[in-house]
């Protein structure tokens, strides 16, 4: 009997102790403030859309896509079409320069590193532009200025961590394909961090980045920013947000679950 309890006992402090918290390098989302998509945007009626799209089914349909989306989440979160034929239905494409933009705050989508763009989109337009014969130009852009970045020819796609209004598109001012990707903005913590919901932050430290887009998701819940303490807005970006929460210099970040996702897997 008493080797029962013993054994019941150690069972209860096995299931307190998960519901405790997980690891620390494991984050893990609080509460969730934004809820959008990531698409591509193209001129409407531009052609470069058809071939764009075309060559990308291709690429899904080789598996290449599945292996992007492991190599930088972990899991195969990405959603395109698959037909290995696709551009066979096409004229052959001329060599050409295609512009994309990209919003080099949507770390791990685009961003720059070393001087260079780089980022699960800017790999997958690589292999685009490698699939059409065609040469990739990147061009940053602000995420708001979607529509007059494509219709003044600045680029021929918006393309890199870019969330659509989605008034453009309702109103043809853009041509969507997607949308490819779940990346919502929210509040996470560590994965051993006892703060289940968004009614635990009271006084918790808060670090995010310095951008216009992080601030209107975390002003969106007036709720959560009564109970916050302390917020450090950092310069450094995504990744610096991450290593704040690692370090113990705060208690949540603002973040994308696409970052989540890649730093659990990294």
């Amino acid at each position: 009997m008493k080797r029962i309890l013993c054994i019941l006992l150690l069972l209860a402090l096995c299931v307190s102790m998960a519901a405790c918290g997980g690891s620390p390098r494991e984050v893990q989302t609080v509460a969730t403030l934004v809820e959008q998509d990531y698409s591509l945007a193209f001129r409407t009626g531009d052609p470069t859309a058809y071939y764009v799209a075309a060559a990308i089914e291709v690429l899904n349909a080789q598996g290449l896509i599945d292996e992007l989306a492991v190599k930088w989440f972990g899991s195969r979160i990405v959603t395109f079409g698959k037909n290995a034929e696709a551009l066979q239905r096409l004229e052959e494409p001329t060599r050409r320069d295609f512009i994309i933009g990209v919003d080099i705050n949507s770390f791990p989508m685009a961003y720059m590193t070393g001087g260079q763009y780089w980022g699960f989109d800017v790999e997958l337009a690589m292999a685009v532009c490698e699939e059409l014969g065609w040469d990739l130009k990147i061009q940053p852009i602000e995420k708001e200025n979607v529509y007059i970045e494509l219709s003044s020819g600045n680029i021929d796609c918006a393309w890199g961590g870019i969330a659509l209004d989605p008034e453009d598109v309702s109103a043809g001012r853009v041509a969507r394909y997607g949308p490819y990707v779940k990346n919502d903005i929210v509040i996470a913590k560590r994965g051993d961090a006892f703060i289940e919901n968004k009614y635990m932050l009271s006084h918790k430290a808060l670090a995010m980045c310095s951008t216009v887009e992080a601030m209107d998701a975390l002003q969106s819940d007036p709720g959560i920013v009564k109970r916050l303490g302390q917020i450090s807005r950092l310069a450094g970006g995504t990744t610096e947000c991450f290593q704040y929460l690692y370090q113990g210099r705060c208690d949540v970040i603002l973040t994308d679950t696409t970052a989540i996702y890649y730093f659990n897997c990294h």
